[in-house]
């Protein structure tokens, strides 16, 4: 098959990209022709929130990428997809995770799949994003109108999904992310990233948006006040940075808390998944999260909240805890996953649950939902 994939790659960072081009090293093991479109911009930068959206490390040179895409052009979707239309793959593979790409990404699929040929399959991660606004629900209408067919991966998103259009969609679970390495030994890991292994540590781990919850962990922390355990905070800040350094004082932590600020390198994830004996993940709202599935790389135990599509990837005591999302539901799961034992029992489990979360089972979906189009 002919395959062209587009949506963020290398020189945008993070984990949408790692998931295209792993995607794409999977069909092309499987001897399919795969071109992955990338943008020549993805956010403009007075919408951006982060530092920067690049890495400074070298094309991959096994991978076809071009970047060709501007999300802000009408000119340049209008003259995308009539290339795509010439070029005729046979399956357009998009990733969709916020409204803001539908007026791109749906003219670009409107237009390229009237060839009569070509067929546009979504991994959607959201349908409806975590932070709302007015046009959230005719750019979505837009969007998915425009697509053949979809693999969801929760049921949350299913659901939402179902409101907007009835075209094939199966679920596979979010897989694991496998390209950060292995784990290294705790003391090492500390010493990598500059913490002292005489503590123990519990993670919260990626981008600081209000929705995930952040300032309820740091009230439960308080209320909890472990001995030789500290929280570690690690991620870049997308929210008011000021509103929680001024929680962390005011609650008086600021000695048990350390944060690293800043968007957290691919060659660094495992210096603070080795360090750490514990993820939480304390959101107010989910679909599902990549963070969960670098834990499962790295058989971390983890606590998650009862939102979304969290407790179908985290069950409930198979390699982590669910909590209500509040203060003190938190402070219950940091009390019960720390009990006697538990981090053991999680942990042993982990080898069969990882099982559930191939690449090659997401793939293969996504060409079941490819021939359902046809």
């Amino acid at each position: 098959m002919k395959i062209t994939i587009l949506g963020p790659a290398h020189p945008y960072r993070g984990g949408l990209a790692s998931i295209m081009q792993t995607m794409a090293r999977e069909y092309q093991s499987r001897g399919h022709e795969v071109r992955i479109y990338t943008f020549t911009v993805q956010y403009p930068s007075l919408l951006f929130p982060g530092k920067t959206q690049y890495v400074s490390t070298p094309a991959p040179d096994d991978l076809h990428i071009e970047r060709v895409m501007n999300t802000v052009n009408p000119l340049n979707w209008v003259s995308l997809g009539l290339r795509l239309k010439r070029e005729a793959p046979d399956m357009i593979l998009m990733k969709y995770w916020t409204p803001f790409m539908a007026p791109c990404f749906g003219t670009i699929a409107r237009i390229a799949r009237s060839n009569g040929i070509t067929k546009v399959v979504c991994q959607i991660d959201n349908v409806e994003p975590h932070e709302h606004h007015i046009i959230d629900r005719p750019c979505n209408k837009y969007y998915l109108g425009g697509v053949d067919g979809f693999v969801y991966m929760s049921e949350q998103v299913h659901r939402e999904l179902a409101a907007y259009t009835s075209a094939p969609a199966l679920f596979s679970p979010h897989p694991m992310f496998e390209n950060f390495g292995t784990a290294v030994e705790r003391k090492l890991a500390c010493e990598k990233i500059g913490i002292s292994s005489d503590e123990k540590y519990t993670l919260f781990f990626g981008l600081i948006r209000d929705y995930k919850g952040l300032d309820m962990l740091l009230e439960a922390w308080a209320k909890w006040q472990p001995k030789g355990r500290k929280l570690l905070v690690a991620g870049e800040f997308y929210a008011s940075r000021e509103k929680y350094i001024s929680l962390i004082e005011q609650l008086g932590i600021k000695d048990r808390v350390v944060l690293h600020e800043g968007f957290i390198a691919d060659e660094d994830v495992r210096y603070y998944f080795s360090a750490s004996d514990c993820l939480v993940l304390p959101y107010r709202s989910a679909t599902q999260s990549g963070v969960t599935q670098i834990a499962y790389n790295f058989s971390l135990p983890m606590l998650v909240t009862n939102v979304g599509g969290l407790p179908e990837i985290v069950p409930d005591g198979r390699v982590g805890l669910v909590c209500k999302p509040s203060t003190d539901g938190i402070l219950e799961g940091l009390k019960r996953i720390y009990s006697p034992n538990m981090l053991n029992t999680l942990i042993a489990n982990f080898p069969e649950e990882k099982k559930r979360f191939s690449w090659a089972a997401m793939c293969n979906k996504l060409l079941d939902v490819y021939n359902l189009c046809k």
